[in-house]
């Protein structure tokens, strides 16, 4: 699939952070919320991520469906697509000075 240039990212930082924290094993929670009047949400380690990034994931095919948990819960894991985005995200966020990271997590 083809991504998405880089300024269309929602918040390259925390995106890639939530890429790191996936790794290669564990999955993005996407519980189905219709019925309770939240809509859907997506968890990584019990924390919310933003509905923004999790969609760009998806689309982006950077994310796929890994089966259901046994309460019904889609588990979403990392392509291998992912991953390679996962690496090279990495190594260009070590490539960066302290200024640069800095503007990049305040402006997005």
């Amino acid at each position: 699939m083809n991504f998405a240039p880089t300024d269309l990212i929602p918040n390259r930082a925390h995106t890639l952070e939530i890429l790191r924290l996936m790794g290669r094993h564990r999955p993005l929670l996407m519980l189905l919320g219709d019925d309770d009047g939240y809509g859907t949400r997506w968890l990584l380690d019990g924390q919310e991520v933003p509905p923004g990034i999790a969609k760009y994931l998806m689309q982006a095919g950077l994310v796929a469906d890994a089966g259901a948990t046994g309460f019904g819960v889609r588990r979403l894991a990392l392509t291998d697509s992912g991953n390679r985005v996962r690496e090279n995200g990495e190594t260009w966020w070590k490539s960066l000075g302290f200024i640069e990271r800095f503007k990049i997590r305040i402006l997005g």
